[in-house]
């Protein structure tokens, strides 16, 4: 697979384009919008409890934890995780970033199906990212790849539905967090565009996950089917 000119061609270096672009466009929006403070001089921590305590999430943490860009709700822990950079700082990327978050925590409170199938996922998911590519390449090994491609299909189909599932939990997060935001007058209208641009550049990285995905299972889908004729 690795000297397989059509692989390079097909997946590996249209990925790779993708993602440092998703890459370049955040860190561009998100370099930009962290040095212009916010009007209301809150920080992404104050901004993310306002919102939780407008839904009734009084007794949900949000904690400070380490780490660039590292913020995350987890939903096992029924908690709000802000990178140091959000959870301190006044500025409209962090506000915007913090928001986002707690958007995931609304889409949790309300049992959104889409967020709960994600959830359901991700231990299925992280199985499938490491017995892909060992069933692969014991199908090598035994000299019966055919078969073992198939199975590698199967269970790689698994990792695309995760990115094509986290694609909209993503924007629905993003669009809750900016109705939130503007709602309940955390942000002016005179920023609306600061934090759309933020948390669009952010989505961008999963539009690149879900597009590489995609172009791997379609070259293993052909590549089943060219051992098959």
């Amino acid at each position: 697979m690795l000297f397989d000119s059509h692989y390079w061609l097909l997946v590996m270096l249209p990925g790779m384009a993708i993602g440092v672009w998703a890459q370049w466009k955040l860190h561009s929006a998100y370099g930009k919008y962290s040095q212009v403070p916010v009007a209301s001089g809150l920080t992404g921590a104050e901004v993310a409890r306002k919102i939780l305590n407008q839904a009734g999430l009084y007794n949900m943490p949000v904690e400070e934890v380490e780490g660039h860009l590292s913020d995350h709700y987890d939903p096992a822990k029924k908690a709000l995780f802000l990178s140091s950079d959000i959870y301190n700082g006044r500025t409209i990327a962090a506000v915007g970033v913090a928001a986002h978050e707690a958007g995931h925590a609304l889409q949790d409170q309300a049992s959104w199906g889409l967020f709960n199938l994600r959830m359901a996922l991700v231990p299925v998911t992280q199985f499938a990212s490491m017995a892909w590519m060992g069933v692969l390449v014991l199908g090598f090994i035994l000299h019966i790849i055919p078969h073992f491609i198939l199975i590698a299909v199967a269970i790689f189909s698994v990792m695309t539905l995760f990115q094509l599932v986290t694609l909209p939990v993503e924007f629905d997060a993003s669009a809750r967090a900016k109705e939130q935001l503007f709602r309940l007058g955390l942000v002016r209208e005179t920023e609306r565009s600061g934090v759309a641009k933020v948390l669009n550049a952010a989505a961008l990285t999963y539009v690149a996950a879900l597009v590489t995905s995609v172009l791997e299972l379609l070259y293993w889908l052909n590549s089943a089917r060219n051992d098959r004729s």
